[in-house]
């Protein structure tokens, strides 16, 4: 990893804001979209690039701000991976995020985010938390190959148990959907009956594919190369150099998805569940003595 004194750290307006504390990762997931060049990493994307000044930057920027809302983070960069550890700077912007009365919606695989569970319960009463985690697959051995350097969808499962049971609300990313790798019908249903049992929020799904662009198609071609000989020339022949790859069973698998979702009032689209995410929720919030005197008649 390396370091570097960022100058912003905060992206987006209106309803809610994003924030990355990282850039690149060591989750090593083969079909990676932050790989891909058009987001122009100038150094390989193993050898994370750190804000060493995030949380500075962060509270200076809460702290004149007048209106709270979420603020989103992980979904180009895990907030939890393993240099997480050591610098703790992920801790420390939520630290931010719950004094100035923030929200928060935070993407991860990891089960490291455990660690701050304490917080996000903090954050969660005096304003809001969403734990989104992202699931693949719920073969161990495949999870193994797909995703090798965190820890497995069990794993992930029982981090949204102990958010449940914390009272703060979750939502999975069930993407992407490898084609003839994950889109069988016995995985899509093997995880939603896991969101069901642990009371999930909300289930994400783009499309029941993936996408692939130049600087990650190539990753992940090595990859099926390694591990599933022939699979490649088998994207090739179906879908060439297209950036989306929906899945032969994708019909198949979106009724299946739809269906165990509606019938266990589970939000199913991206809307709804993006909707739900960054409501903010202004009545929880005490409004400062500022805001009380600004909101007083001056005539």
């Amino acid at each position: 990893m390396h370091f570097v004194n960022a100058k912003g750290i905060l992206t987006g307006s209106g309803g809610h804001l994003g924030m990355n504390i990282y850039r690149g990762c060591t989750h090593g997931c083969v079909y990676c979209d932050s790989r891909s060049r058009c987001y122009q990493f100038t150094h390989p994307f193993e050898d994370v690039e750190v804000k060493q000044n995030a949380s500075e930057l962060l509270e200076k920027a809460l702290q004149s701000k007048r209106r709270r809302c979420m603020i989103g983070t992980g979904s180009m960069s895990d907030p939890y991976m393993h240099c997480e550890e050591q610098l703790g700077l992920t801790r420390r912007c939520l630290e931010a995020i719950q004094k100035y009365g923030f929200g928060v919606a935070i993407q991860t695989k990891s089960d490291r985010i455990l660690r701050d569970i304490d917080l996000l319960d903090e954050i969660n009463h005096s304003a809001k938390c969403v734990v989104q985690m992202t699931l693949t697959t719920y073969d161990d051995d495949l999870c193994r190959i797909l995703e090798p350097n965190v820890c497995n969808t069990k794993r992930r499962i029982e981090v949204l148990e102990r958010m449940q049971a914390r009272g703060i609300p979750t939502v999975v990313w069930l993407t992407p959907i490898l084609p003839f790798l994950n889109d069988t019908p016995e995985n899509v249903t093997a995880i939603l009956q896991e969101c069901v049992r642990v009371g999930v929020k909300g289930v994400i799904d783009f499309g029941t594919g993936m996408t692939l662009r130049e600087g990650d198609r190539e990753y992940y071609y090595a990859a099926l190369d390694r591990h599933f000989p022939g699979m490649k020339e088998r994207y090739i022949r179906m879908y060439g150099n297209a950036y989306e790859l929906p899945s032969p069973r994708a019909k198949e698998l979106r009724r299946l998805f739809h269906r165990i979702c509606i019938e266990n009032g589970i939000l199913s689209t991206p809307e709804e569940c993006f909707g739900y995410m960054y409501d903010f929720p202004e009545k929880q919030v005490q409004m400062s003595l500022f805001d009380l005197y600004d909101g007083q008649d001056k005539s």
